[in-house]
């Protein structure tokens, strides 16, 4: 198959932000020209390198945190049995009860009668600080005080396309910035031979890791974890059959063809992407490998994430792959953990959903605290909404034990940690039936402008234009949640 120079750049525009990991280029005199100008901020950063897209900037206050890792438990956990449980719910278990939502509109599949179900498992205290933690995450519990736990997060869909791109986006439709998309624009990167936003086993969406209207090099690079010695973290990262004078005498023409194109159209965003992409994906080939090799971690610190061939090996994998790329100077880390879409048969999947993420998730959160890195590496764990405390039959004929759970984005939970909030601290609470918040609500924009103040940047400053006004993450909404800030 053959392709047009058009075609060709359409279709790798994005394909090789992704290979854009590491360097065999140590000397800098092979160093590209910069691209053509970008689009300014509408409120520059101070301190921002014009020269380089990825250069580290200067945030607009002191931040609390130089890096966050957030860990995206995809399909929606169910937050009554692992962290908020509700007594009327328990002692109410399999009894009809009377609708506690209301006539709102909305369609609720596989609920013809609202069945209150309690936990899959009992949910305890843990901790100096008490906070509530189901025994299906016993090394989660072990971490309970340096957890932030907020019990009456809110999203604005009920299905998952449109809940995940707006916990990523902060949209529910556009294909706008991802929130590492921001960080990296905001804030470039601390290692100029890595990216400043890594995506782990991404969703399916590339929407949730893209750059939207920013600059394409502000865009995820997705790396997956090799299960044995022939996979490799991101594909086509070397080229065996050439070496690096012939690779970058090649890539030097290919730039060069590029340069002439981007000067005689003179603006281009996708092709400064590409641009950019190239030479970042070159840089990487020296730096990326050692990093994704896990092999040299001690056997101590490989069982403290879960990494021994069992449930929670490849998402241990994951999350120490973010500890390694955070301490190398990513910006941001996403690691996504699926399997949490319970519709039917809870009692059954969700100890094994939960197998896989405990170790990983509290290990990534011990190791960074041993390593002196957890005071300002931000941790974010939640997935794009929660479940209902009543049952949801899709059969509409099994007995209670085999119901599932529906949707909520009513109310859910999010975990923080590190990065400058109240450790041991729960924020929040819902009514009794577990639906709505009473107290402490924070919606989605909110926890927007809540992290990106923690990493030192004002969500109302942090803006770019387009279509004829200024853009941000939290679009016109969010409040900083300063009752969970760290004193």
């Amino acid at each position: 198959m053959t392709f047009s120079r058009r075609e060709l750049l359409r279709s790798s525009a994005c394909g090789f932000g992704g290979l854009a990991l590491s360097s065999l280029m140590a000397d800098a005199t092979h160093a590209a020209k910069p691209p053509a100008a970008r689009p300014p901020a509408a409120k520059p950063i101070a301190g921002a390198d014009s020269a380089s897209p990825l250069a580290a900037r200067a945030p607009h206050f002191p931040a609390r945190a130089k890096r966050m890792i957030f860990v995206f438990l995809a399909g929606g956990p169910s937050q009554g049995d692992l962290f908020a449980p509700k007594k009327y719910i328990t002692e109410k278990h399999g009894q009809a009860i009377d609708s506690p939502v209301g006539d709102d509109g909305q369609l609720r599949v596989g609920v013809a009668q609202f069945l209150p179900m309690a936990p899959v498992a009992p949910v305890r205290p843990r901790g100096q600080s008490g906070m509530m933690i189901s025994d299906l995450l016993p090394n989660l519990a072990g971490v309970a005080d340096d957890l932030c736990l907020l019990r009456a997060m809110v999203a604005d869909n009920k299905a998952h396309a449109p809940a995940s791109l707006q916990f990523h986006t902060g949209h529910i439709a556009e294909a706008r910035p991802s929130m590492g998309a921001w960080f990296s624009y905001g804030l470039g990167t601390q290692n100029q031979s890595l990216p400043s936003f890594l995506t782990i086993h991404p969703p399916g969406d590339g929407r949730v890791f893209g750059a939207g209207f920013l600059p394409a090099i502000h865009q995820g690079t997705p790396l997956r974890v090799p299960r044995n010695e022939s996979e490799v973290a991101i594909t086509d990262l070397r080229d065996p059959n050439a070496t690096p004078d012939a690779q970058r005498r090649r890539l030097d023409f290919l730039q060069g063809l590029n340069r002439r194109l981007l000067n005689r159209v003179k603006a281009d965003s996708q092709m400064e992407g590409i641009i950019e992409s190239f030479e970042l994906a070159f840089r990487m080939q020296a730096e990326t490998p050692a990093l994704v090799d896990l092999s040299g971690e001690s056997k101590k610190t490989q069982d403290m994430y879960g990494i021994d061939g069992g449930p929670s090996d490849v998402n241990g994998r994951g999350c120490l792959m973010a500890r390694r790329l955070s301490e190398a100077g990513v910006r941001f880390v996403q690691v996504t953990i699926g399997g949490w879409d319970h519709h039917g048969d809870i009692r059954a999947a969700l100890p094994g959903s939960c197998a896989g993420a405990d170790k990983p998730i509290a290990g990534l959160i011990r190791d960074l605290k041993q390593r002196g890195l957890l005071e300002d590496t931000l941790v974010m764990v939640s997935g794009e909404f929660g479940r209902t405390y009543w049952s949801q039959d899709l059969s509409g004929t099994n007995p209670i034990v085999k119901h599932g759970r529906e949707h909520q984005q009513e109310s859910f939970c999010t975990l923080l940690a590190g990065g400058g909030v109240k450790p041991g601290f729960v924020h929040g609470e819902t009514d009794d039936f577990g639906y709505r918040p009473v107290e402490g609500r924070v919606h989605l924009h909110d926890l927007h402008a809540t992290i990106l103040h923690l990493m030192g940047l004002d969500h109302e400053q942090l803006t770019y234009p387009h279509h004829g006004r200024d853009y941000r993450l939290t679009d016109v909404y969010g409040r900083v949640v300063r009752e969970i800030l760290a004193v």
